[in-house]
């Protein structure tokens, strides 16, 4: 059934862009961190009602406060009122206090997961849970620090236009002595910023609103229309990123000829908007501004990068790369049309050095978790080999090959739940969605798709929790707390709409982590950090790819390094016979079974698992 196939993985056609992605993004293991779901370090700098001022929901509850870490998801708050609507409503209101000291308890275990490469979603000042809705770019989020209140107390002082009078606070510094921490451990660190919106309290829009057309950042948003101050009504009105009221969106130059976001060359965002973003990018990378950024961030993930023009985007490459030519700028190039189609990411590369590579997970899934549509090996491959034509090599090995985000139902119930991606997997849309631990065979399907991910060209990715086969249907059941070793979660008792059994109440669903897949993921990094080169950057060719049998097997060479990855996603036993020479030993199944190969050689394979060779030298 098996057959060489001398399929070579596509080589560049185009030439890279100066400068080169920076080589260590290609052999990084990527952690996500949701710091308010990740662990609450410091239970004092705990949010209050006020600190949540401008996030929608815009009436909190009397009696709100910050919710145990152990919580039942889906079960209502003690605080959550008749009057403030569904779960998809109220749970908008809750906070777990998350903050930048859980991270740094938290390190040891990144690095023993095998982790050296910290993406930490949003850390702005800013009224909600994610973030995207700044009070502040220049200032981390006064929750998030030791000193919630000082901070506060020390932005008033500023003149937030002007850089030269910015303060650091006690959270800014927190950040910046967790960068250092992360460096001392050989771990970069990207912050996520959107510089397509502001929230409503944000400085610039504040003024906005209170000056009108008099105010010095009238032409940083897109206003709708002026209030008229000799009627009683306020008329102010503003465009919202996706039409959210609270995300202002930024203006660009060339809206007012229909256009906007984009590959437009010549387009660009409003001039103050430009200066403010640029300076805050160079407040994070070179902290003390002394042109050494070894004490700054180590680069950035751009939110919605296809909604801001091509044009604005490649002269933010130049400023980031003259701050520190090792940067990464990581794009969010998603979709062309929800949802079919993942916009093509190629031509945003120019601006960019690695993009998250939503578009190599969903054929992945197709072919490994069996789901709609459903793919063959060999339309796999044929898929994969598409991705990567006409892409310069250094940014083909800086992708971020992720399997899940805080926009995506967490892997084990994207696995579980086997329609088409990220479509309706959630109660609030389809009840029948399959919620609680993955089954038996969703769990082989995912250690397929992690070995992939991890011997394949890219950096692979964890979202926070996965490690732990976290359960989670989409935003915002994918950002529950991270669980934790050796803290006890309350079991899983209710569900919002029912789902597909029962309405409302279900038998308790213990709520543990999976250590066993945590030790496996690790296990996956060590084999990738043991061959660095070899499975960052090694050349890569199909050898088998059997439909009938559901086979898949790839070679990576490197320098006279070789290493066979063999798949059976298939419910049966198979074998196959590789022409082969040399002493070849299994990394994967802790057998360490060796083969010596002269000739025809043959593999067998249990139903849904996967074997790394590595040739000895």
């Amino acid at each position: 059934m098996s057959r060489w196939l001398l399929c070579l993985l596509p080589l560049s056609l185009s030439l890279a862009q100066d400068p080169p992605a920076p080589e260590w993004a290609g052999q990084a293991v990527w952690y996500q961190i949701f710091v308010e779901r990740f662990w609450n370090g410091d239970p004092s700098n705990d949010p209050v009602s006020r600190d949540a001022q401008g996030a929608w929901p815009h009436q909190k509850p009397p009696q709100w406060k910050v919710t145990p870490w152990d919580w039942d998801w889906y079960q209502p708050d003690p605080w959550v009122r008749p009057e403030d609507g569904d779960f998809y409503t109220w749970v908008h209101h809750r906070r777990y206090g998350g903050d930048l000291k859980g991270v740094l308890e938290r390190l040891d275990e990144l690095q023993e997961l095998g982790v050296t490469a910290l993406y930490l979603n949003p850390v702005n000042d800013a009224p909600s849970l994610h973030k995207y809705d700044a009070r502040n770019w220049h200032h981390v989020d006064r929750c998030f620090g030791p000193d919630p209140g000082g901070d506060e107390a020390l932005i008033a002082l500023e003149d937030p236009a002007d850089p030269a009078s910015w303060q650091w606070t006690a959270a800014d510094k927190l950040l910046l002595a967790l960068v250092k921490e992360a460096h001392g451990r050989g771990m970069k660190v990207i912050l996520d910023f959107s510089w397509n919106h502001t929230g409503t309290e944000f400085w610039a829009f504040q003024d906005l609103q209170a000056r009108g057309k008099e105010s010095p950042f009238k032409d940083w948003y897109q206003v709708k229309s002026w209030d008229n101050p000799r009627t009683a009504a306020d008329e102010f009105e503003w465009e919202g990123w996706a039409g959210i009221r609270e995300l202002p969106a930024v203006r660009e130059t060339d809206e007012l000829a229909g256009k906007r976001g984009g590959l437009c060359r010549e387009c660009d965002l409003d001039a103050g908007v430009k200066a403010h973003v640029f300076a805050v990018t160079r407040r994070w990378l070179d902290p003390n501004g002394d042109g050494d950024p070894s004490d700054g961030v180590d680069g950035y993930r751009l939110d919605v990068a296809e909604q801001i023009p091509l044009g604005f985007w490649l002269q933010y490459r130049s400023e980031v790369k003259r701050v520190n030519p090792a940067a990464l700028l990581v794009g969010e190039i998603w979709w062309e049309r929800w949802p079919l189609d993942m916009m093509d990411p190629r031509p945003w590369l120019e601006a960019f050095d690695s993009v998250m590579h939503y578009q190599w997970y969903m054929p992945v899934r197709s072919f490994f978790a069996e789901t709609t549509p459903w793919l063959t090996a060999s339309g796999l491959a044929a898929q994969l080999d598409s991705l990567y034509l006409g892409m310069a090599d250094d940014r083909r090995l800086a992708l971020m090959n992720l399997c899940a985000s805080h926009d995506t139902p967490r892997l084990a119930t994207c696995v579980a739940n086997r329609g088409r991606y990220k479509f309706q997997v959630n109660p609030r849309e389809n009840s029948a969605t399959r919620l609680g631990p993955p089954a038996a065979d969703d769990v082989a399907a995912i250690r397929l798709i992690r070995v992939l991910q991890y011997t394949w060209p890219g950096a692979p990715h964890i979202w926070n929790g996965d490690e732990y086969l976290m359960w989670g249907a989409d935003d915002p059941d994918n950002r529950k707390p991270v669980l934790r070793p050796g803290f006890s979660n309350q079991p899983e008792t209710a569900r919002p709409f029912g789902d597909g059994r029962q309405s409302g109440r279900v038998a308790p669903v213990p709520v543990t982590p999976d250590l066993e897949h945590r030790d496996f993921l690790a296990q996956l990094a060590r084999i990738r950090q043991a061959e660095p080169e070899l499975f960052s950057s090694g050349g890569l060719r199909w050898v088998v790819t059997d439909d009938e049998c559901g086979l898949l097997g790839y070679e990576r060479a490197f320098e006279g390094r070789r290493a066979l990855v063999l798949f059976n996603r298939g419910g049966q036993p198979a074998s196959l016979s590789l022409e082969l020479t040399g002493t070849w030993r299994e990394l994967l199944q802790n057998s360490a079974e060796e083969r010596q190969a002269q000739g025809a050689t043959l593999f067998h394979l249990a139903p849904r698992t996967a074997q790394i060779w590595l040739l000895e030298p």
